[in-house]
């Protein structure tokens, strides 16, 4: 007799002896109230829920937690995002292996940047037959008469400060852009994310790219809920669809589409939890091979809910099917062939013919050189063609703040090149991004004669020539850590090349003379999370200092 039909705690928790006979489906759900990403995953979770009853099943609900990162930009709360996509995937750790042969099987409930990631790490990790249910993209609001997302009101703030709106206009149409519950409504973070989980084969085709308001979410729940029942039946787990086939798919539907440059962290660290490699390298070579077929915000002018219109990441891989492991595994109980068969591009413009692209190779580009000796990441399909090649001297900041004073000073000239550096996963920590950086750089008259450099990441949603994840970062002794004001920088994004205009000689000395600065944090979560991740490179994952 099984343990779990005897133990009385379940008892306790209300569930019949008959309910503990069944395959027990753990379903870990991302739900809180604080932001618009998760609100309404509670009632996704009845759905699925519902799914699994239908297939014969009993769900046991538990949550992780869920820290957006739109609302910590260009606060020190934004040190936390990057980080808890550990603490995510703990959590379902913790509570699978915890509850040693409990679940059969799990049905996992996500939205926004590092959730969905942690998730997938935590997934895994457990290894036990799982399925993604990802919530949905955010309708586009409007505000009089034109359709605007969440994005758009940078360039609104910038009037707002310049007059062209009235403080009731600016606010009225802040008010407008985040209309309803979903991830935020660009190829951001959140919804590459979606994408990604949907091109790796864990969610059902169609997925990644609903609106969060609509019933085919809800569809896709039960349908979800139903499905992992099979999955279980069949003891098929992720390692069988987490394939480096499985990887090498995702990365080329993300060079398609040109998604958030935090894919160069996140795919890796999910690889690594089923002892795969991928790197820098592994992105910089399918991004030479794969071309960029999507041009939405912000890469171009089209909203994000038009890739749904167009047939979703479905109709990406079938424009992208020549280039594919075909043979690969998904939730489905198909392989990715099989999944496309009939599937129908509704846009030649959303998502272009892989003939006619918007650009012949990829979205994200890693660049190497001196000043990045283990690579740096950029999204070049959001950089303007006049500025793919540039050089000029740095500007070095210590920190964001220390950066932003120098914009409000307006002590950022035409030419340069902004260094932001002690920002990376150790120094930080937790990798801030610098997106309210960026946004300053782009809707200001620098946005075509200034680039940005840092060992910190970039939100999804940033455009220009901004240039993260530089490894080694400057808390290790990286080059960025001697680069001094007025050195000047070459970046060369079509030869792939970032060079500080210094001999090896010259670098050797300085480091020698470099001390690292004193920790930013000494103690809690952050303290140790600097003490135990890896470097930009390596997907800023967890490494156990050995002994």
């Amino acid at each position: 007799m099984s343990r779990k039909m005897i133990y009385p705690l379940f008892r306790g928790a209300g569930f019949t002896q008959e309910e503990m006979q069944r395959p027990v489906i753990a379903v870990a759900n991302s739900w809180t109230e604080v932001v618009a990403g998760h609100i309404h995953l509670n009632k996704v979770s009845e759905a699925v829920k519902a799914g699994i009853r239908a297939g014969g099943g009993t769900p046991m609900e538990f949550n992780t937690i869920a820290v957006c990162d739109g609302y910590s930009e260009g606060f020190t709360g934004m040190r936390y995002p990057l980080p808890s996509r550990d603490l995510v995937a703990d959590s379902i750790e913790a509570m699978v292996q915890g509850h040693a042969d409990l679940f059969d099987g799990m049905v996992c409930l996500c939205t926004c940047d590092k959730i969905v990631p942690g998730m997938l790490m935590g997934a895994a990790r457990v290894n036990i037959p799982t399925i993604f249910v990802t919530g949905g993209q955010m309708r586009p609001g409007r505000f009089r008469g034109e359709e605007i997302v969440v994005f758009d009101l940078a360039r609104a703030y910038r009037q707002f400060q310049d007059g062209e709106l009235g403080p009731e206009e600016f606010l009225e149409k802040v008010g407008s852009a985040c209309p309803g519950p979903g991830a935020c409504n660009v190829l951001g973070t959140a919804t590459t994310m979606a994408c990604m989980t949907e091109a790796l084969g864990l969610s059902l085709p169609g997925c990644a790219t609903y609106f969060a308001t609509e019933a085919k979410g809800m569809r896709i729940a039960k349908e979800s809920g139903l499905q992992i029942m099979k999955l279980v039946e069949k003891r098929i787990k992720p390692s069988e669809i987490l394939t480096k086939e499985a990887f090498e798919n995702a990365i080329r539907v993300d060079m398609a589409i040109g998604g958030s440059t935090n894919t160069t962290l996140h795919l890796p660290a999910i690889a690594n939890e089923v002892s795969i490699r991928i790197d820098f390298k592994d992105f910089d070579r399918l991004s030479r091979e794969t071309p960029n077929l999507c041009r939405l915000k912000p890469n171009g002018p089209r909203n994000f809910s038009e890739l749904e219109k167009a047939g979703g990441v479905p109709a990406v891989m079938n424009r992208l099917e020549g280039l594919l492991h075909l043979e690969a595994l998904t939730v489905s109980g198909k392989t990715v062939g099989e999944n496309l068969k009939g599937v129908l591009v509704r846009d030649d413009e959303i998502i272009r013919p892989i003939d006619r692209p918007y650009m012949k190779e990829g979205g994200i580009a890693v660049l190497y050189g001196n000043l990045a000796p283990d690579g740096a990441v950029v999204k070049m399909s959001a950089v303007h063609p006049d500025m793919l090649v540039h050089s000029g001297p740095a500007r070095i900041f210590e920190s964001e703040e220390d950066c932003h004073k120098a914009f409000d000073n307006k002590q950022v000239k035409p030419g340069d090149v902004v260094v932001i550096r002690y920002e990376g996963p150790k120094g930080g920590p937790g990798m801030r991004e610098m997106l309210m950086i960026t946004i300053r750089i782009s809707e200001s008259d620098l946005n075509k004669s200034v680039a940005l450099v840092t060992d910190g990441r970039f939100s999804g949603g940033t455009a220009g020539l901004c240039i993260g994840h530089v490894s080694p970062e400057a808390i290790e002794g990286g080059p960025i850590a001697v680069v001094e004001e007025g050195d000047i920088i070459e970046i060369d994004v079509p030869n792939r090349k970032l060079n500080v205009k210094l001999g090896d000689q010259e670098i050797k000395r300085r480091l020698q003379k470099w001390t690292p600065p004193k920790p930013k944090v000494v103690k809690g979560f952050l303290a140790l999370y600097a003490k135990t991740t890896s470097s930009a490179n390596k997907g800023a994952i967890r490494e156990i200092p050995k002994k």
